[in-house]
C-alpha cells in the first residue's frame, strides 16, 4: 500500500500524515526544551519503519517500547503504527520480572528501549526467546557476549532510508496493547482497534473543545493511557505536544508552561494536590491555560475553587473511564459547581446504562452497574477469553458487545452519572491501577513474612492509597522502611505501599480466608 494521507483518517497513524502535509514546520513536540517539527516526527518515524520492517516484523507482530517521555519514544510508537506492527508502552519504572512477563506474554518481537535501564531489560530479554531485536536510545555501557540483535537507535535513523510502503493495515486490525492491572496478579493486555483508538481520540478532542492551536503540556507517561492519547489527539489536530518526562520537579515543569504558553495541562489528583499546596504556600497562576482535565481518579470537590485560582481561565473537565474503553463519561465544564459529585454523561458517539446484577434496567435515581456501547470498545484481553467475556456481553444487536464496568453508579434525571463503587478489589492510586495480588506476591515472597493483605485505602491526594497488612513469622522482625525499600526492587514506585501495618495475625472469614472488609 502507497503511503496517502488525503483520505479521511481510518489508522492510527494517517492523522500525522496529514498534519506532516498541513504544517511540515509546524512544531509538533517540545521535549524538555527541544522543538521537534511534523516534517522531522514523520522523517524519523519513516525511517524507523524501514528498520522494523529489515528486522523481519510482520502485521501483527508485538513491539514493545521500554521508554521515558523522551523523542525517540515518540517515534517508536509511530513507527509500530505504520509498520503494521502491534505496540504497547512499558512503564520505565517497570522491575525485570514484571518486564519479563511482559514480552512473554505478548511475544514482543522487537524492543525498543533506553540503555540506561539495560540492567532491566537485558536479563529480561536473555529469558524471551521470541524478542530477536533491540534498538536502543542512549548509551548501552554493557553489551551481552551475544551482541546480536542490539542497535543504537540514532545508527537506525541515520541509516535507514524513509519507508515508501506499509504492510496492508485495516481499522478492524489491533494497534495497541495496554497493560493494566487485573485482579490475577499478572496485568491484563487490553486489546485495541485502529477504529477505536481513532474513535476515541476525535471524540475526546470534539468534548474538550480542542483546535490545532493547542499547546498541551504532558506530565503523565506515555505507558499510561491517557498520556499517551495527549500524544494521539495532539497530532491528529496538528497542535503542539509539550513533554517532559514526570512531574517530579514541579518548578521546572511551573517555568516550562509559562514559557511555553501552555493551553492545555491534563494530570491527575495527585499532580493537582501539589499544585494546591504549593499555591497555598506561594501563588501560581496559569492565564494562558483555557482547558484542565482530570482523569485516573476522582477529582474532590474540594479541589475546584483552587484549580480555579491557580487557571483562572480554564474550563475544567472532571472525567471517568476505564482503559477497555478510553473514556466513559465527562461533566460538562459548565456543571462542575452545580453537580461537583457527577461525572457527567457519556462521550461523544457512545452510550450508557446501568442494569442491575440480573440484567434489569434502572431508572433515574437508582443504583446499577454500568454498562457501555460504542466504537470504543475493546477487542478483549489478550490470551484471556474467560476473563474477556467477563467484561463483554451481548448487545442488543447481532454481534455487537456491550463493556460491562463491574462499576456501581446512579444517573439523575439528566443522565449524568455518579459513581458509588467498584465490584473487584483493583486500586486506583496517582493515576494507576494496582493489583493487591501482585503487590500481596511480592510481600510473601519476602523471606520472614508469613502472610500478607493489600487494600486500597481513601486519600484526598492519591485517590486511593495503597495499604499493606503483614503477619511475620516467629520472631523475626522488620522496620516498614525496610519493607518498603524490599517492594521498591520489584515494583513500580505507585505500586509500594504509603503504610505497612503488623499484625500478631490476620481477621479470618469462616472458610479460612483472609477478611478484607476487617481490615
Amino acid at each position: 500500500m502507497m503511503i496517502s494521507s488525503a483520505r479521511p483518517q481510518r489508522l492510527l497513524g494517517e492523522g500525522l500524515l496529514g498534519a506532516a502535509r498541513r504544517h511540515p514546520e509546524k512544531v509538533a513536540l517540545v521535549i524538555e526544551g527541544v522543538s521537534y517539527t511534523y516534517k522531522t516526527l514523520l522523517d524519523s518515524a519513516l525511517r524507523m519503519v524501514t528498520a522494523l520492517q529489515d528486522r523481519g516484523l510482520q502485521r501483527g507482530d508485538r513491539v514493545a517500547v521500554y521508554m521515558d517521555n523522551t523523542w525517540p519514544c515518540v517515534v517508536s510508537i509511530y513507527a509500530a503504527i505504520f509498520s503494521g506492527g502491534v505496540f504497547f508502552v512499558i512503564n520505565p519504572q517497570t522491575k525485570r520480572e514484571k518486564l519479563t512477563f511482559l514480552l512473554e506474554n505478548s511475544g514482543t518481537k522487537i524492543l525498543l528501549t533506553d540503555g540506561h535501564i539495560a540492567s532491566v531489560f537485558v536479563p529480561a530479554v536473555q529469558d524471551v526467546p521470541s524478542v530477536e531485536h533491540i534498538i536502543y536510545s542512549g548509551v548501552l555501557k554493557k553489551i551481552p557476549d551475544d551482541e546480536t540483535g542490539f542497535v543504537p537507535f540514532d545508527a537506525v535513523l541515520s541509516e535507514a532510508l524513509p519507508a515508501e510502503k506499509f504492510l496492508t493495515t485495516i481499522p478492524n486490525d489491533i494497534a495497541a496493547l495496554i497493560y493494566t492491572s487485573g485482579s490475577t496478579g499478572n496485568p491484563k493486555g487490553v486489546m485495541q482497534t485502529h477504529q477505536a483508538m481513532v474513535f476515541a481520540a476525535w471524540s475526546l478532542i470534539e468534548y474538550l473543545r480542542l483546535s490545532e492551536t493547542e499547546r498541551i503540556m504532558l506530565v503523565l507517561p506515555f505507558a499510561f493511557d491517557y498520556g499517551l492519547y495527549q500524544l494521539l489527539m495532539s497530532v491528529k489536530l496538528g497542535a503542539t505536544l509539550i513533554v517532559e518526562r514526570s512531574f517530579t520537579f514541579p518548578a521546572k515543569i511551573y517555568k516550562r508552561m509559562e514559557e511555553e504558553k501552555v493551553t492545555v495541562f491534563p494530570a491527575v489528583p495527585t499532580i493537582f494536590a501539589m499544585m494546591i499546596a504549593t499555591n497555598r504556600k506561594k501563588s501560581i497562576v496559569f492565564p494562558s491555560v483555557t482547558r484542565v482535565t482530570n482523569t485516573a481518579a476522582a477529582l474532590s470537590a474540594s479541589f475546584i475553587p483552587e484549580l480555579k485560582k491557580i487557571f483562572p481561565n480554564a474550563l475544567i473537565y472532571k472525567m471517568y473511564g476505564q482503559t477497555e474503553c478510553k473514556r466513559i463519561s465527562y461533566l460538562e465544564p459548565e456543571l462542575v459547581d452545580l453537580k461537583p459529585a457527577s461525572v457527567g454523561k457519556a462521550i461523544p458517539g457512545t452510550e450508557v446504562f446501568l442494569l442491575t446484577p440480573d440484567g434489569e434496567s434502572v431508572e433515574p435515581g437508582g443504583s446499577g452497574i454500568l454498562h457501555v456501547r460504542g466504537p470504543h470498545i475493546m477487542a478483549g484481553y489478550w490470551k484471556q477469553p474467560e476473563t474477556t467475556s467477563r467484561m463483554l456481553k451481548d448487545g442488543s444487536l447481532p454481534g455487537e458487545r456491550i463493556l460491562c464496568t463491574h462499576d456501581w453508579f446512579h444517573m439523575d434525571k439528566d443522565g449524568d452519572l455518579y459513581f458509588e463503587g467498584r465490584t473487584d478489589d483493583i486500586i486506583k492510586t496517582r493515576g494507576e491501577k494496582v493489583s493487591p495480588l501482585e503487590v500481596e506476591n511480592v510481600l510473601q515472597a519476602i523471606a520472614g513474612i508469613k502472610e500478607a493483605a493489600v487494600i486500597g485505602v481513601p486519600d484526598e491526594t492519591l485517590g486511593q492509597a495503597v495499604k499493606a497488612y503483614v503477619v511475620v513469622n516467629g520472631d523475626v522482625t522488620f522496620k516498614e522502611r525496610q519493607l518498603k525499600k524490599m517492594c521498591l526492587a520489584n515494583l513500580e514506585n505507585f505500586m509500594v505501599p504509603q503504610t505497612i501495618v503488623f499484625l500478631a495475625e490476620m481477621p479470618k472469614t469462616q472458610n479460612g480466608k483472609i477478611d478484607k472488609k476487617q481490615l
